[in-house]
């Protein structure tokens, strides 16, 4: 293998950093349009910027070594901060991702067993299952056919939560599942001044009035299925050991308790609105790139036409796909599935040298530290050897957040790494994909980051196929 300097690489668009920070009436918009193009130039390469802004003493941290102590050493000084749960609450409920303190222990102690690495390689079969009914799917359409790739990866994340969550069925439609995802991130993910500046939950929110048919459609869907599962549960009938099984069954090492109904609901909401959406564009982008770099796209169908059999991937297939994952983590590096990440210091704090009051928000933000001038490489490029050996073990474990770091590290990341191996394995045995003629692809922050105008792409049967 070449050396990381010696590659040709691609630099994929991203929205160009300002030359300074806008003002009040410029942050809202932004904030409101696409909060990627508030960052700027000093962003990218000052590893600490402390300000007060509308939402008070502000600290922007780049310094993996002030990172560290924030998710990690002091952890327990930080909370999630309250615009983020203004925007997060009222779609995902008190799940994993919106819980906090002792509630959030509860849950997190609860569930962890249901994803240890045993648990997840059962889950392969499913994740084999639903790769192989999409390229099915794709190599029965002609050569030259354009599909969405963002709507179709929506597709088959989904079908793979349907196979692990919901295996008895849904009684929903996919696509309208999909479409009421759509919709939840599109209103929520829309930052409001109302939320911004912390007005009463009672004042409507544009967002959420657009985003509430779709939280009606996850509430009625999962109610529908708990109560199902539970009555299935109590009636001795043989159950199916998938997520929802578990998580109803799952109980607390420590205590004995189980969760509440309302814990296994707002939990199956968030899987299906944040783990599958995460997923799905980590996907998206990785085809992308791979479609725009004839070096990488060599090098990725070479190995996995190497590695694989025909028929389903196993585990020992996924440890020797190793440039595969590489891909992805660099996708996921250049366009992180979350962002942004923020944390209120509770009490006086100090880090790296710099004071942190009470109060100031410490604001982690992926897209920016991924992008670090002082952290990386050619930072723009798509190179995926920077995650091969000798080049991994450059990168300072802080510097590099797609599945965050500390206690509230996604809990989910060995299933979604697992699936996304799976998946665009799976599509680039089987099928290439060149990005349609005059698409621009545009990233767009909406609490995940998605393609403003999906993935068109053509299709062409590669290989022998599954």
């Amino acid at each position: 293998m070449d050396t990381l300097t010696d590659l040709p690489a691609f630099h994929p668009p991203v929205p160009t950093p300002r030359q300074d920070s806008p003002g009040l009436i410029g942050l809202l918009l932004a904030l409101r349009r696409n909060p990627l193009t508030t960052w700027t130039e000093r962003h990218f390469r000052e590893k600490v910027i402390v300000g007060d802004g509308v939402l008070g003493r502000i600290m922007v941290a780049n310094d993996p070594a002030i990172i560290r102590h924030v998710l990690v050493d002091n952890a327990g000084n930080y909370r999630k901060d309250d615009l983020q749960m203004r925007v997060l609450a009222p779609g995902l409920g008190r799940g994993l991702l919106t819980a906090d303190g002792e509630e959030w222990r509860l849950q997190r102690r609860t569930m962890a067993p249901l994803f240890t690495p045993r648990n997840v390689a059962g889950f392969h079969p499913a994740m084999n299952e639903a790769a192989d009914r999409l390229v099915r799917r794709w190599r029965r359409r002609p050569d030259g056919r354009i599909v969405d790739v963002s709507l179709d990866m929506t597709r088959v994340t989904l079908d793979v939560l349907e196979r692990t969550i919901f295996t008895s069925g849904i009684s929903r439609n996919p696509d309208a599942l999909g479409r009421a995802i759509t919709r939840y991130f599109e209103g929520l993910g829309r930052i409001d001044p109302v939320d911004i500046f912390g007005l009463p939950a009672w004042i409507p929110r544009i967002g959420r009035l657009r985003a509430r048919p779709a939280i009606r459609f996850f509430e009625e869907m999962v109610r529908d299925l708990i109560a199902a599962r539970k009555t299935l549960l109590a009636q001795g009938q043989p159950a199916p050991r998938d997520l929802l099984t578990l998580l109803l069954e799952a109980a607390d090492p420590e205590t004995g308790k189980g969760l509440s109904d309302l814990d296994v609901n707002a939990n199956i909401v968030t899987f299906i609105g944040a783990g599958h959406e995460t997923t799905a564009n980590a996907l998206s982008w990785s085809l992308y790139l791979i479609s725009q770099d004839e070096r990488v796209r060599t090098l990725i169908e070479a190995e996995i036409d190497r590695v694989l059999s025909p028929g389903p991937i196993v585990a020992d297939q996924i440890e020797r796909l190793v440039y595969t994952r590489a891909v992805i983590e660099e996708a996921m590096r250049l366009y992180p599935p979350a962002p942004f990440l923020s944390r209120a210091a509770i009490a006086d704090d100090d880090a790296g040298g710099f004071a942190i009051p009470a109060g100031t928000v410490v604001t982690i933000a992926p897209y920016v530290l991924h992008r670090h001038e002082t952290l990386w490489r050619d930072p723009s490029a798509f190179r995926p050897e920077r995650f091969l050996s000798p080049q991994r073990e450059e990168i300072d474990r802080f510097a590099y957040l797609p599945f965050g770091a500390g206690p509230r590290v996604c809990i989910g990341a060995t299933f979604a790494l697992q699936e996304a191996i799976i998946v665009l394995a799976s599509i680039v045995r089987s099928v290439r994909l060149d990005l349609a003629p005059g698409h621009d692809v545009d990233p767009l922050h909406r609490i995940t980051l998605r393609p403003r105008h999906g993935m068109p792409m053509m299709l062409k049967a590669r290989g022998k196929g599954v």
